[in-house]
């Protein structure tokens, strides 16, 4: 244990421990009554918190104690379990909002889906590496998401559509290892076609977009394109935005076609579906430069924004902390990130290498959809903030899902 605390990768603790640190400040913030109440007040979320950060040192002494071959000898045995933890919400789950994601004990709550991220990168990091897998082929494609896309399901069934969206993160780290630009095109040009059909329907969408496709293929016609190709992904294209109307009216909730609706500026419902973003936009519009000072934002002590303490809290820091409190927060996760590329990029062993890689874009993916949808640059969707965000069961997660790769990379030192 001595040896592995001396290869750990202690920057990327410090920026962590400063996050989790910042983030109970903001937590304390959101919830605060009176000064005469204890921060240890298990009663209070501020004190629940407390207590989920000190459980989730122990978590992490737990896992640095661990051999760093347990994580890869045991991974498919913990992605069973998680699966299976997954499926034993349907029988034992407790209903929160409309959704089946957690088991109650008590006063407290565990979200395993939180957790199940961690097998999936676990899982997805043996499959590669175990069978020296050539994602060029489609075989080898199929499994790999077969293994994203079961949980995946499962998640959505629940329905929870915020969490299910994450699993999308481990795309990156199949690119990373080989899979096709197809893909990540397709994944970005069926994105781009949903939400531009919304803003300007499926009539005036459509020609346009025919239109470029010729113009695309015409410039590059020197190239020898394949005209088969480009037919395809014009009635791809033309087929996709058709069927988005009926996507929004029949396949979506109410309440994500509403957000939906938010995003694109076809309602400004200030009292209704709009009523979130709105009141988080007024709170960090409000802080300016330097924010009105800690405890002293009156939308964050009027507690006008639903969710503040959860998927809202980066607006509790714009109204609080101003500007520069957004900006530190900003620049401390893209630290934090860049990190964890570098500490993938370096490992000369693919199981870490991949699993490094699945860590690194879960923490991206969280990040860029919290800060986006809190700001009116994404729909409404309940992702938290890594060690920010109240939760233990998000704040646990992040804590394993992290530790076990240092302490992969302590074990790559060592061997060194």
């Amino acid at each position: 244990m001595p040896k592995t605390l001396l290869q750990i990768d202690w920057l990327t603790i410090l920026i962590i421990a400063i996050l989790i640190g910042f983030g109970w400040g903001n937590i304390y913030s959101t919830t605060f009554v009176s000064p005469d109440e204890s921060i240890l007040d298990l009663s209070k979320i501020y004190g629940k918190q407390l207590l989920w950060i000190f459980l989730g040192a122990l978590i992490g002494v737990v896992i640095l104690a661990l051999e760093s071959k347990f994580f890869e000898r045991f991974a498919n045995i913990i992605y069973l379990f998680a699966v299976l933890s997954l499926l034993g919400l349907f029988a034992f789950g407790k209903t929160i909002a409309g959704q089946t994601a957690w088991y109650s004990f008590g006063a407290f709550s565990i979200q395993p889906a939180e957790f199940v991220k961690v097998a999936v990168a676990l899982a997805l990091a043996k499959y590669i590496s175990d069978l020296d897998n050539d994602l060029s082929r489609f075989k080898s494609q199929f499994k790999a998401f077969a293994i994203i896309g079961v949980p995946l399901a499962l998640i959505m069934l629940q329905p929870d559509a915020g969490s299910a969206l994450i699993y999308l993160a481990f795309l990156i780290p199949l690119y990373r290892e080989g899979l096709p630009h197809f893909y990540i095109s397709i994944g970005f040009l069926t994105a781009a076609i949903f939400i531009l059909t919304l803003k300007f329907g499926f009539t005036l969408f459509a020609p346009i977009f025919g239109v470029l496709i010729i113009i695309v293929y015409l410039f590059n016609k020197r190239n020898k394109p394949k005209l088969w190709k480009y037919a395809l992904i014009l009635l791809f294209g033309i087929g996709f935005s058709y069927s988005v109307n009926f996507i929004l009216n029949s396949v979506l909730l109410p309440h994500q076609k509403d957000r939906f609706d938010v995003l694109i500026g076809e309602t400004n419902d200030i009292k209704g579906s709009a009523f979130n973003l709105y009141q988080s936009e007024v709170a960090i519009g409000s802080g300016g430069w330097t924010g009105k000072g800690w405890l002293k934002g009156s939308q964050t002590q009027g507690r006008f924004v639903p969710e503040q303490h959860t998927d809202y809290i980066f607006s509790t820091v714009g109204e609080e902390w101003g500007f520069m409190g957004t900006s530190i927060v900003v620049i401390l996760f893209t630290l934090l990130i860049l990190r964890l590329f570098h500490l993938a990029e370096r490992q000369k062993n693919q199981f870490s290498r991949v699993y490094g890689y699945s860590v690194m874009s879960v923490i991206f993916v969280h990040f860029f959809v919290n800060v986006a949808m809190v700001i009116g640059l994404f729909p409404t969707v309940g992702i938290p903030l890594p060690f920010f965000s109240y939760g233990g069961s998000g704040l646990w997660g992040f804590l394993i899902l992290v530790l076990i790769f240092l302490k992969l990379d302590a074990k790559r030192k060592s061997l060194n």
